[in-house]
């Protein structure tokens, strides 16, 4: 029987700094598919293999196994004991937390306090003052890697981890590795600028010998057309860890983004020989060979259709493959859905969509895409102009704003002028229209919309407010102009006339 109360466990227990007090729920993540990911790290990289099995025994509990949570935990200490023998406590805090929450989620109290106890008595020696988060930068670097790893949704916070990190250590070279890796994640692609570029090059700076972050620098001088000093860090990757799948992956992308397709294909295949269910390498040729159907169809007007057709088959077999291995790869979903429509076979494009719209882990910038994708569908493919103006002004709404709102803004806008022009009387094409003219900062516009909109629907407190609104915000930059400032009950033939002009 326990003799530690169960209450006075829990306060203790939400001041530890450990997985169970970093909020990181599993509806963020596929569990199954983590866990697989940070096995594989475990079994390829000799560095982070005590976080790696902290966040592993956190998952394990997660999937109801708290047993092998134990199991990895104890797998940690003794990493811990073997690289850092004279840091225990300090390397360990973590992992105790951990212990003392499982313990307490399988009812196991004095265990549980014991561990508590550990983590107490462990900062006591280490540090004089309460605030011992801050003098253990390794606490706050754990915290970053398990946020990178937890999703996009989680960036933000990985780089202040890793910059507070940096704050009492700015020469760790695995803190650097953190924050550059984050930083990276966190930048749009392709930018003329890069944030990340600097981070990258002092993280390999260094640590020459990581090799994961090597070929993210290849990719970043890619980005920004440096392809050629680019590919020698990609040659050095290679020749350094010429078996290591992570650097294989990126070399294959870089090379494929290069136009070297068969390189690419090459290092694909080979890897997959290895790696037969690795998601990752089956997209990037699922890729390969959609850049290669892509070039067949622009060298010429008439392309062999027996090609197209195998190229097609190559590519929606390979999107399927990684779908079944990782159904909750977002990206993959579109890219299958697409190539069901390149093949004419609509009715699984739009299985795939559905599929899609029922992952529960999609950021704002993926239902952006998605909304965007599956309008474009509609729109072109099943000639269903309702549906694709509804997905468009859903993927206009979301915030904050991706490069695929403004593709959703400006297919809305194109969509609903033509379908004005064609002499629409909807007031909800109207009012959706000035919607589009207000955020593009075409206010004129916008008003003159929002007034056709009310003359069709006088009731609507909606279109009413926008209106006015659009005025107020008007008057309040520039002195009223009286051909747009206008009662919306008063139905003009100057407004009429020009509504005709616009539309």
């Amino acid at each position: 029987m326990n003799s530690v109360p169960k209450n006075s466990l829990k306060s203790p227990l939400l001041e530890l700094e450990c997985y169970f007090t970093w909020n990181l729920p599993k509806e963020d993540v596929d569990l199954d598919e983590m866990e697989e990911k940070v096995n594989h790290q475990i079994e390829f990289f000799t560095k982070s293999k005590i976080a790696n099995y902290n966040l592993l025994s956190y998952l394990c509990h997660l999937n109801n196994s708290n047993e092998e949570a134990l199991s990895n935990l104890h797998k940690a200490e003794e990493e811990v004991k073997k690289n850092h023998p004279d840091e225990i406590a300090r390397r360990s805090l973590v992992t105790w937390g951990n212990y003392a929450w499982i313990y307490y989620h399988m009812e196991r109290y004095e265990e549980a306090q014991t561990y508590v106890s550990k983590v107490k008595n462990g900062c006591k020696k280490l540090l004089s003052t309460p605030q011992w988060k801050a003098q253990c930068p390794e606490i706050y670097a754990e915290e970053g890697w398990a946020c990178l790893k937890f999703g996009r949704k989680y960036h933000r916070r990985a780089n202040d981890c890793f910059a507070n990190a940096l704050q009492q250590e700015p020469n760790n070279p695995e803190f650097n590795a953190g924050y550059a890796i984050v930083v990276y994640r966190l930048e749009t692609p392709f930018k003329r600028q890069s944030l990340s570029l600097a981070p990258l090059k002092r993280a390999v700076e260094l640590d020459p010998e990581n090799t994961f972050v090597m070929v993210l620098l290849a990719l970043k001088l890619q980005d920004l057309n440096q392809t050629e000093e680019g590919e020698v860090y990609i040659e050095e990757a290679m020749k350094k860890a010429p078996d290591l799948p992570y650097v294989l992956r990126y070399a294959a992308k870089f090379y494929r983004r290069k136009g070297e397709l068969r390189k690419a294909m090459e290092i694909l295949k080979r890897t997959l020989e290895v790696t037969p269910n690795s998601a990752f390498f089956h997209h990037q040729l699922g890729l390969c060979y959609r850049c290669e159907l892509f070039q067949l169809k622009e060298a010429t007007r008439y392309p062999p259709r027996e090609q197209v057709d195998k190229l097609i088959q190559l590519c929606i077999f390979h999107f399927k493959t990684v779908i079944e291995i990782k159904p909750k790869f977002f990206y993959v979903h579109m890219d299958l859905a697409n190539m069901y429509t390149e093949a004419k076979r609509y009715e699984e494009a739009e299985e795939v969509f559905q599929k899609a719209f029922q992952i529960n882990i999609l950021s704002e910038a993926d239902k952006e895409q998605l909304y965007y994708c599956y309008g474009t569908f509609k729109h072109l493919h099943m000639r269903n102009e309702s549906e694709a103006i509804e997905y468009y002004t859903k993927g206009l709404k979301m915030k904050p704003h991706s490069p695929y709102s403004a593709k959703c803004k400006n297919a809305l806008k194109s969509l609903l002028e033509c379908r004005i022009q064609r002499g629409s009387r909807d007031a909800t094409d109207f009012g959706r229209l000035g919607f589009v003219y207000n955020l593009s900062n075409e206010k004129h516009e916008a008003i003159r919309c929002y007034e056709q909109a009310l003359e069709l629907c006088p009731d609507s407190e909606e279109y009413l407010s926008a209106l006015c609104e659009l005025r107020l915000s008007i008057s309040s930059s520039s002195p009223p102009n009286p051909s747009h400032v206008k009662n919306p009950s008063m139905k003009t033939q100057d407004s009429k006339t020009d509504r005709q002009k616009k539309f």
